[in-house]
């Protein structure tokens, strides 16, 4: 049964932790795998798009300041007409800014067809980019999918050729763009690239071809692209505060003349309609923002990041599948270490830490990552893994309430529709749990109310637990004791009691003893203080840990009672069975020897001899009721008492010839006691003067002075003798019953008047104070606290 108590309830908690390490194993293999597989390409994008757009000013950068627009805008179309315009306008354009040597100037505007009406106009602009040198014209795709160049004869003159094809995503945002897009037989670079080769080396950029090594990716129609890249987008300069981050200007006021040539030394001219209703706008991130951006200003923003070098590599899928794999592996790893509180910090922790790296992993490494999986896969675990937890506390709390039930403990269960299972166990573990504290409370309570010191210790002696009597020894021996505290050094005073000499007497407590459970159930020895103890070991083993509970009963009023029963023994043998064989052996002696004249001596030593058997029977029962009875308690006159006793005393003090002298002192002394116990003492005081205190010449008469004195709070009365008086010894023997003194040996008594005065005393909360030297008397003075 003491087997089955001690295993069963650790095997419902071995189960319920094996059963938790199986579900976390489980959980952790179903969160990576599905972070796995939302980490790879085309998964989650708008969440990845918004945590990235948002994200982006943390890496954003001013615009370019070498790149101007000059805007078709609404000023310019109010100005010179609806669209489309005579291409000469452009040729004249052109003109104007060419006088300006700029690094490079993008015509984003279609010329596919031949202007009709004006024939000449196609040969003016013709000229007007040939003599510029300078001029990049875009390559736009028709909606079959198909490339459209600009007219060939612009398409000779022009100094490079570019697509202007941006991706636009799931979400409608355009985040990207691709270096070359084309067809398989002609490959284009983007139109920013294409201006960045003729500002740069003041020619095209190398034709493109279509790389299979590359992956370019297919759209259909025989459409490719490749080489996408992330486009940061610039911020305005904090003193220009228009909506684009490009100096702008109208198109109307550069082809008047308004704005000088000399503006455009050294820039990047990007020509394009911002009219309402002309070109494309698309959907740009800005910052914290989106808005609408027309192509010439998107190609702006394109620009600036070549020149500037800011534009983002997509991290690749395994870059991304470990940046999150990682962090949700590690929430999981806090739910299983730190428990639930610690859990949960973890997780919202990295999935800052992942917010952050994709937030500055594209200033650092030039990397745009996708952290959505990984914060999907932090949200997931924490709720999942409580509700796991939750489903084995629920099991664990029915093993325990089966386990309590066959124990015997009852167990109440509820079957309110109201509350659900769980809330039920809860309340039926609770109840148990409640009868379990208060049976622990009474067991710990029961501990520590023991009268004898009580220590439990483990095997090696480290104290586990102690009661109120074990502080109190631990405190009477100058030792605080703490948990942890070495029981063999604080009990390494407790000796055996069978040698006298302390040095040499064996340790009671030894720590090999406790080891190898060598040390017996009881055994007796001796402190450092003199006390003696009795100890009491028993081992014990549980589940938990394994030890000793060692009981110090001390017995040192036992012992002392033993030793007193032995010396009241021994002279009461003596000194009571003494006067009555004298009394047998005068009888006896009066039998054999019948002689009349002898009656008159032997009648009276019968008498003394019967008289002090008496006096010696009394000494017993009235020292045994000062120690044992109740006292009564009421205000007297200490005075009055000790002249009763001085009246009392007279007959016998002139029979000793001794000479009483007291006189009632004119105050009151007022103490609260017990009148005939007092009394008694006071009078035994009186007799040990009158009996010690004679004289040495039979002729003299002695003097015993008596007084009634205050020390302190106290009142005393004083007895002064002039005696032979006692040295320090025998001043520590005097007053223990039973002692008599060598000088005293000639006289009746065993010693028991003093030592009921003693006991009056302390039972006054009073003292008995003795003061005597050799040959110069004694003074004894009873102090009872003043009432």
């Amino acid at each position: 049964m003491a087997e089955r108590l001690t295993s069963s309830p650790a095997s419902p908690l071995q189960r319920r932790h094996q059963n938790l390490r199986r579900d976390w194993l489980l959980l952790s293999v179903f969160l990576l795998s599905l972070v796995y597989w939302l980490s790879g390409p085309g998964q989650l994008d708008r969440i990845n798009g918004l945590i990235q757009d948002t994200s982006s000013w943390l890496h954003q950068r001013p615009a370019s300041p070498d790149i101007v627009i000059v805007a078709i805008d609404d000023d310019s179309v109010d100005t010179i007409g609806r669209w489309p315009w005579r291409r000469a306008l452009h040729a004249a354009l052109l003109e104007r800014i060419a006088l300006g040597k700029p690094r490079a100037i993008g015509l984003d505007v279609v010329f596919s067809e031949e202007d009709q009406d004006y024939p000449g106009d196609d040969l003016l602009l013709q000229q007007a980019i040939q003599q510029s040198s300078k001029v990049v014209l875009p390559v736009t795709r028709s909606g079959q999918g198909q490339a459209m160049p600009p007219l060939q004869s612009f398409s000779r003159t022009a100094a490079a050729l570019g697509h202007t094809q941006l991706p636009v995503d799931d979400d409608g945002v355009v985040r990207r763009f691709f270096t070359q897009e084309g067809d398989a037989s002609q490959q284009w670079w983007h139109m920013a690239l294409s201006l960045h080769c003729m500002g740069e080396t003041g020619r095209a950029c190398t034709n493109p071809t279509l790389a299979a090594a590359a992956s370019p990716t297919q759209t259909g129609s025989g459409w490719y692209r490749q080489n996408a890249q992330v486009i940061t987008f610039g911020s305005a300069a904090s003193d220009r505060q228009q909506h684009s981050p490009f100096v702008t200007y109208s198109y109307i006021d550069v082809l008047r003349g308004d704005i000088p040539p000399a503006t455009f030394r050294g820039k990047y001219v990007l020509i394009g309609a911002t009219a309402a209703g002309l070109g494309e706008k698309f959907t740009a991130p800005l910052g914290m923002d989106a808005r609408l951006v027309s192509n010439v200003e998107m190609l702006g923003h394109i620009l600036s990041g070549v020149l500037q070098g800011t534009h983002l590599e997509p991290a690749t899928p395994t870059l991304d599948r470990l940046l999150n794999l990682l962090p949700v592996l590690l929430g999981l790893l806090a739910l299983a270490w730190v428990g639930p509180s610690g859990g949960l910090i973890a997780c919202l922790g990295l999935a800052v830490w992942s917010l952050l790296v994709a937030g500055l992993a594209p200033r650092w490494a030039q990397v745009q990552t996708a952290p959505a999986a990984a914060l999907l896969g932090l949200a997931l675990a924490y709720p999942l893994w409580s509700w796991l937890r939750l489903r084995a506390a629920a099991r664990f709390l029915a093993m325990e309430l089966h386990d309590l039930q066959g124990q015997g403990l009852p167990v109440a269960t509820s079957t309110a529709f109201t509350r659900d299972v769980l809330d039920q166990r809860i309340a039926a573990v609770e109840q148990a749990s409640r009868q379990l504290r208060a049976l622990h409370h009474f067991v710990s309570e029961s501990l520590r109310q023991l009268p004898s010191a009580t220590f439990v210790c483990d095997a090696n002696g480290s104290l586990l637990l102690a009661n109120a009597a074990a502080h109190v020894y631990a405190q009477s021996l100058g030792v605080v004791l703490q948990p942890g505290e070495d029981v063999i050094a604080l009990l390494s005073n407790l000796r055996s009691s069978g040698d006298d000499d302390s040095r040499h007497a064996s340790a009671l407590l030894t720590r090999d003893a406790l080891q190898h459970k060598q040390l017996p159930k009881h055994v007796e020895g001796k402190d450092a203080q003199g006390r003696h103890l009795m100890l009491l070991a028993q081992a014990f083993e549980t589940a938990a840990t394994s030890g000793w509970l060692i009981t110090l009963v001390d017995i040192s009023d036992l012992r002392s009672a033993q030793a007193q029963r032995d010396q009241a023994m021994q002279f009461i043998s003596h000194d009571i069975r003494a006067p009555i064989g004298s009394i047998i052996t005068l009888l006896e002696m009066q039998r054999s020897l019948p002689d009349a004249s002898a009656s008159t001596d032997l009648l009276p030593r019968i008498e003394n001899y019967a008289h002090a058997s008496l006096q010696l029977a009394d000494d017993f029962v009235h020292l045994a009721r000062a120690q044992q009875q109740s006292y009564r308690q009421e205000a007297l006159d200490l005075s009055l008492l000790a002249d009763q006793a001085v009246s009392d005393c007279w007959t016998q003090a002139r029979q000793h010839k001794v000479n009483l002298q007291f006189s009632l002192p004119e105050t009151e002394a007022m103490v609260q006691g017990d009148p005939g116990l007092l009394q008694r003492a006071i009078t035994n005081l009186l007799t040990n003067a009158i009996k010690y205190g004679q004289a040495d010449n039979a002729n003299t008469t002695a003097v015993v002075e008596c007084s009634i004195v205050q020390q302190d709070s106290c009142w005393g009365f004083a007895v002064r003798d002039h005696g032979p008086g006692m040295d320090a010894e025998s001043l520590a023997r005097l007053s223990r019953p039973f002692e008599r003194l060598e000088q005293h040996q000639r006289m009746s008594g065993v010693g028991l008047g003093l030592a009921f005065v003693r006991t009056v005393a302390t039972r006054h909360n009073g003292q008995l104070k003795i003061i005597s030297a050799p040959g110069e008397g004694s003074t004894l003075t009873l102090l009872i606290p003043k009432a």
